[in-house]
């Protein structure tokens, strides 16, 4: 066991755990927080996505040692019941989810696009969501759901 520092949506976190775990499983089994999906266990599907620093990363490949002295942001940082996102706002807006499995992950793509690129296009939104499996055909709603955020928070 070694203790792992870190920040996880906004908080400072110590976790005593086998550095080689998987930073989902840690995230999942340890701290609780089940919005990040377990999906392939081989970063291809992008259930399991979370940002780490401004950047989307599959969580199920990730080592825990790798989270250490970094901010990681889960789904359950990215906003709240109460003040959601621009772009769970625009997702629901959108109707842009349907059993919702992969959204999560896609969101955190989105995120992280959004914190790189404000203003992005189409071609850009659709880049990089890419590497997000969704078997529902919402992925035009989601498209249209990035970009109505993009639009929000340039307003704002």
């Amino acid at each position: 066991m070694t203790t792992i520092r870190f920040k996880l949506n906004g908080a400072e976190m110590s976790i005593d755990a086998d550095p080689d775990q998987t930073l989902l499983s840690a995230l999942r089994e340890t701290q609780g927080l089940r919005g990040t999906h377990f999906g392939c266990g081989a970063g291809e599907c992008g259930a399991c996505c979370v940002l780490v620093g401004d950047h989307a990363v599959t969580s199920c490949d990730t080592p825990l040692w790798s989270a250490a002295d970094k901010e990681i942001t889960t789904i359950e940082g990215l906003g709240t019941a109460e003040r959601p996102h621009p772009l769970q706002r625009a997702f629901i807006a959108e109707q842009a989810m349907q059993c919702g499995y992969c959204v999560p992950g896609i969101l955190i793509s989105a995120a992280a696009l959004l914190r790189q690129n404000p203003s992005p296009t189409e071609t850009e939104v659709r880049a990089a969501l890419d590497r997000n499996l969704c078997r529902c055909a919402a992925q035009n709603r989601m498209v249209r759901a990035v970009l109505r955020a993009a639009s929000e928070l340039a307003a704002s």
